[in-house]
């Protein structure tokens, strides 16, 4: 198989992450996002955020990790944020996708991108603290556009919430303090987040 085949096979692979859904309403209240959505989401946030990081940062390289970080998915499926069971086996889960999924491409391609997946999950460098910012601070946002709705449905309360984003600070001070003021306190207050 020549180079350029393995790369158009994975690109036709990750296109299964438009049918990874997540919990996260979008901002009509009606349908769910999926994976690349949120992906794509982030990317943007990341082009006109990436001022309030904490640490000076490589704006391609966080994007880059951004949009390959949920690739993983593909097989693992999306864990939801709150589910204590299926997050005691995603890292499991999403090892064995990463296996798969980056050997399909040529071998430095491959690496590339799993590095940088690995970086995000490690979750120390710069780049990758703003990357887990947009990734914690996307949902928030859709969940209190609509309403806090899939914090309703699912009964979530403020300490989860809380315990979730005890990092987010790291990638962006500035950034979390804006999310707690403008998306949570206000779902706190209209009881969309339990006490």
């Amino acid at each position: 198989m020549s180079e350029l085949d393995r790369i158009f096979n994975f690109i036709r692979e990750i296109d299964k992450e438009k049918f990874i859904g997540r919990q996260t309403y979008l901002t009509d209240g009606e349908h769910k996002e999926n994976d690349a959505e949120h992906a794509w989401h982030m990317a943007v946030m990341t082009v006109l955020l990436s001022g309030y990081a904490n640490e000076e940062i490589d704006v391609l390289k966080t994007i880059t990790m951004l949009l390959i970080h949920d690739l993983v998915e593909i097989d693992a499926g999306d864990t939801y944020a709150y589910d204590d069971a299926g997050i005691e086996t995603k890292a499991a889960r999403e090892k064995q996708c990463a296996d798969r999924i980056f050997s399909m491409l040529p071998e430095e391609h491959g690496k590339k991108l799993r590095a940088l997946w690995e970086e995000f999950e490690e979750n120390k460098t710069p780049e990758a603290k703003f990357a887990y910012t947009m990734d914690h601070i996307q949902p928030l946002m859709l969940n209190s556009a609509t309403n806090g709705k899939s914090w309703r449905e699912h009964g979530i309360h403020l300490s989860q919430v809380m315990n979730r984003n005890e990092h987010t600070a790291d990638g962006s001070k500035a950034l979390w303090e804006y999310a707690y003021e403008n998306f949570i306190e206000p779902n706190v207050k209209k009881g969309n987040l339990k006490k």
